[in-house]
């Protein structure tokens, strides 16, 4: 059988890597077929090519979408291979799938533009991965406050995972503790240090809370800590991240922009 004809067999027919993945996004390889940009638990970001997944009797076609966790296989070693793009081998849906629309899709794609914008390639982080399979559901929330919890709580774990966060007990530079009463905020270069008086920024009391979220290794207490704090920690996330990526501009959130535009006046 061809690979397309058998995406949701393949895994145990086919001798080659396993992972858990989702789609950040897909790029047109040939009239038939596709290069994927996924998010893997085992091996971090990686390219592969599915094959005839455009084609119009292709199972891959209602498979190989964002938001949809999958069970890939691959080669299991890229020395055979393109080292930069690997030969996807089957794709399998394995359930529990976040249904999102609405502005929910546009979160959504938001988290996948970070992952693709700060995250290298072939460089693992499960514990990242977890954060983004967990914070999906909360997307499609009616509640708003629970969505904007889950995006700050993917956010600070993104930017821990990759480095740049500093430690949230302390300021930065001086290392003196957080007085719990005064304000503080994160800063590119400085790190977390006190709050100007025309900043706004968290209490102490605040970080100190983060702090101990991200130590519990908790998804729910991360989550409760940022819905604490939601409203300042918006800003200040964003400062951050616009300072690590080098571009105050993000597709997901202009194109959320314009959507609402044409809604306001059309």
């Amino acid at each position: 059988m061809s690979e397309v004809a058998e995406p949701h067999s393949l895994m145990k027919a086919k001798a080659g890597a396993q992972t858990s993945a989702y789609v950040l996004h897909h790029y047109d390889w040939s009239e038939s077929s596709l290069i994927l940009d996924l998010f893997t638990r085992e091996r971090g970001r990686i390219a592969v090519a599915a094959k005839g997944a455009k084609k119009p009797h292709s199972q891959w076609r209602s498979l190989l979408l964002p938001f949809h966790p999958l069970r890939v296989t691959f080669p299991a070693s890229a020395k055979a291979e393109n080292p930069e793009v690997q030969t996807l081998r089957s794709a399998e849906w394995v359930g529990g799938s976040a249904w999102l629309h609405g502005a929910a899709l546009f979160s959504g794609y938001y988290l996948n533009e970070l992952l693709m914008k700060l995250l290298a390639r072939q460089d693992p982080h499960p514990q990242l991965f977890d954060a983004y399979d967990q914070a999906l559901p909360h997307l499609a929330s009616s509640d708003e406050g629970a969505v904007q919890a889950a995006l700050r709580a993917f956010e600070i774990n993104l930017l821990r995972h990759t480095g740049v966060l500093p430690e949230l007990h302390r300021q930065t530079q001086t290392q003196q503790p957080l007085e719990p009463a005064a304000r503080y905020t994160l800063h590119g270069e400085a790190g977390l240090r006190a709050a100007q008086a025309d900043e706004g920024g968290l209490s102490g009391a605040q970080w100190l809370a983060l702090q101990a979220a991200l130590e519990s290794g908790m998804a729910q207490p991360l989550h409760a800590a940022c819905a604490q704090a939601r409203q300042p920690l918006r800003g200040v996330l964003r400062e951050l991240l616009h300072y690590h990526l080098g571009t105050r501009t993000l597709r997901s959130r202009q194109a959320l922009a314009d959507v609402q535009r044409l809604l306001d006046h059309p």
